[in-house]
């Protein structure tokens, strides 16, 4: 065993040796800094490297580099010298040398490859997802895949590339202090929902809300209403919702598939759109990243992403149907058919229930022998508002709020308040003596292994990011699409793609993580091609990450294999597949109304505030048309 190990290790190192040899870098102090490949035909803008750069009194003639038989002078940028657009065609191998003062200072090769390899790696990841229904193989795919790319696409390359897309791009995707930071953000919130969920802050705010509900309709109502209570976390949302709602639901007559409609409607919908949850570290964090190398654009991620809410038509329509449907009483669909039942015969559950995956509700259960208290959970879930917008404010500069929003330092924020918020749950638990500090310790343990599966997708989707910027997969993009496709059609088609992606693997943060390193690159260099960057366009850019981001939960929301909607299944104690046949007519329905009446006028140059009035009149005139009344019913 200690044989293989060490045997092991010194294939790695060997590997790892190899590669640095192999390194494209031009060999002596001034050097230009290389790409690990050239894509034929794409222009790329190297930089002399600062420890060789020349000073420019040194200097009787630019440095020049000369590209098999293309010469390049080099332009001052700063304090760098940088060769714009350099241009590798039709060689498998290009052979560069660095003049300076008229005289060789280095040379070296670089390999070529054709451009459209460029997009096979995240294509290989969105294919094999669909093959394979499970997210996590298949960006492993894609990295290896991308990483051999960049090894020339040679024989050796195989295995450089499987070492190197482990020990080099997860590596430095875990390594970056950013990316930490939104890990230990998830890791916290998701562990102070553990703890206010054993210690009955959870199930106390569950009894405060459902008081009411003495009917049918209301009792819909008071769990809709649970559901944007607990608006941080979409897993919390499902379970805790789902297994606190059923007996009542049961009571009132109403359907398991109902149920799991509302729970399903009211986790990812409201997850993605609100301001403190467990997706925002995520979603900030990919957009960061897709966003940081443009030029041009000085806008915060955390400010885009804001911005990009106002756009964000399907989750707010989802929610909207649901209120619709409940306040109207009018159903459409199999959901007719199963509140009909329920009502006249008191037969909530369809005629086969699964029961697989139940443990998940011992998670986040509330510990025996102690009372309900949602002062227990509302208090750290307002420490931890207050504490993001106030470490926005310490962090950020300016004399407006979105001046100040957009400086700040968003990822400090989370942390701070995460912290805070988790200390807070921490604190008044073992004060009330409601749980040993073991039972707390497990329970933060708890809620936070209910993100582990998403940060190893997390992780994967950052190490594909830096693929696809290595690879230069939006510029292959940008030069194939960017003179075909109108800006004003772009997040419209972003959306569907997003939608489809997240559909066929089951995934929503894995659509997304696939998605934005792609588009949003493309996305600004469209709008730069055709005069659209500036601010009074913008529009199109937020509608694009809301493209990404919405059209990710509407395909996980309508998905058989989402997490989400299988949890939603169980934690409402109905069959699967009655929950999903249930309720797709009502996420398509939401869906059309978002994608034609917001997205693409809003694009074209609609406001975002006319679109989501005219979606929401699409979205209940097609429930006017579309439903029938069922009625309600109040318990003798």
């Amino acid at each position: 065993m200690r044989g293989n190990f060490f045997s092991g290790l010194v294939v790695i190192l060997l590997a790892c040796i190899l590669s640095a040899m192999t390194s494209p870098a031009l060999a002596n102090q001034e050097s230009v800094s290389l790409p690990k490949v050239f894509l034929e035909g794409i222009p790329y803008d190297l930089t002399i490297s600062s420890a060789g750069a020349p000073h420019a009194s040194s200097l009787r003639v630019p440095p020049k580099l000369i590209v098999n038989d293309r010469s390049y002078d080099a332009q001052k940028s700063g304090d760098n010298w940088v060769f714009l657009g350099v241009v590798a065609q039709d060689a498998n191998t290009v052979k560069l040398s660095l003049m300076v003062n008229n005289t060789l200072a280095s040379d070296g090769s670089v390999v070529v490859i054709p451009g459209w390899v460029s997009i096979l790696p995240p294509l290989l990841a969105i294919g094999m997802a669909l093959l394979l229904r499970s997210v996590l193989p298949a960006l492993m795919l894609g990295l290896w895949l991308g990483a051999w790319a960049l090894e020339g696409m040679s024989l050796e390359g195989i295995f450089y590339g499987l070492f190197d897309s482990f020990e080099v791009y997860v590596v430095n995707a875990v390594a970056d202090r950013d990316h930490v930071t939104i890990m230990l953000f998830t890791f916290m919130i998701a562990g102070m929902v553990g703890v206010v969920s054993r210690n009955g802050g959870m199930r106390g705010i569950v009894e405060w809300i459902i008081k009411g509900a003495n009917s049918a309709r209301r009792g819909q109502l008071a769990v809709w209403s649970l559901g944007l209570v607990i608006f941080f976390d979409d897993y919390s949302n499902t379970l805790v919702v789902g297994n606190t709602s059923r007996s009542i639901t049961d009571r009132l007559r109403i359907s398991r598939e109902k149920l799991a409609y509302i729970v399903d409607s009211t986790a990812a919908p409201i997850a993605t759109v609100a301001l403190v949850t467990t997706w925002i570290g995520y979603q900030v964090s990919l957009i960061g990243d897709a966003t940081a190398q443009l030029d041009g654009l000085d806008q915060s991620a955390y400010s885009i992403f804001l911005n990009s809410i106002l756009y964000s038509f399907y989750p707010f329509m989802a929610i909207f149907l649901m209120v619709l449907v409940i306040t109207t009483g009018r159903e459409f669909g199999p959901m007719r058919a199963a509140e009909q039942r329920a009502r006249a015969t008191g037969v909530t559950v369809p005629p086969v229930t699964s029961t697989v995956g139940q443990d998940d509700e011992a998670a986040l259960a509330m510990k025996d022998g102690v009372q309900p208290n949602a002062i227990n959970a509302l208090i750290p879930v307002i420490v931890m508002i207050i504490g993001i917008l106030a470490g926005l404010y310490i962090t950020g500069d300016g004399e407006t709020i979105s001046d100040i929003i957009g400086s700040a330092n968003s990822y400090q924020a989370l942390m701070w308040a995460s912290l805070l918020s988790a200390f807070t749950a921490v604190v008044m638990t073992a004060l009330q003596g409601l749980l040993t500090l073991d039972e707390i310790v497990d329970a933060w343990v708890s809620g936070a292994r209910f993100t582990f599966i998403a940060m190893i997708i997390l992780v994967l989707a950052w190490s594909m990011s830096e693929i696809s910027r290595e690879l230069h997969t939006a510029d292959f993009l940008i030069a194939s699409l960017g003179d075909s496709l109108p800006a004003s059609a772009l997040p419209a088609t972003i959306f569907v793609l997003a939608a489809f992606t997240a559909f066929s693997t089951g995934s929503s943060w894995g659509a997304m993580g696939i998605l934005l390193p792609l588009v949003l690159p493309l996305c600004w260099a469209i709008m730069n091609s055709q005069g659209l960057a500036g601010p009074e366009s913008h529009h199109i850019l937020y509608a694009s990450v809301s493209g990404v981001l919405a059209g990710a939960v509407w395909g996980d929301h309508c998905s058989p294999i989402s997490d989400t909607t299988v949890m939603s299944s169980l934690s409402a104690g109905c069959d699967h597949m009655e929950h999903v046949r249930t309720q797709l007519p009502y996420a398509v329905l939401a869906g059309a109304a978002a994608l034609f009446c917001g997205t693409v006028p809003t694009s074209l140059g609609l406001p975002w505030w006319a679109g989501m009035l005219l979606a929401a009149a699409v979205t209940a005139l097609g429930l006017r048309l579309l439903g029938e009344p069922v009625e309600d019913y109040r318990p003798q």
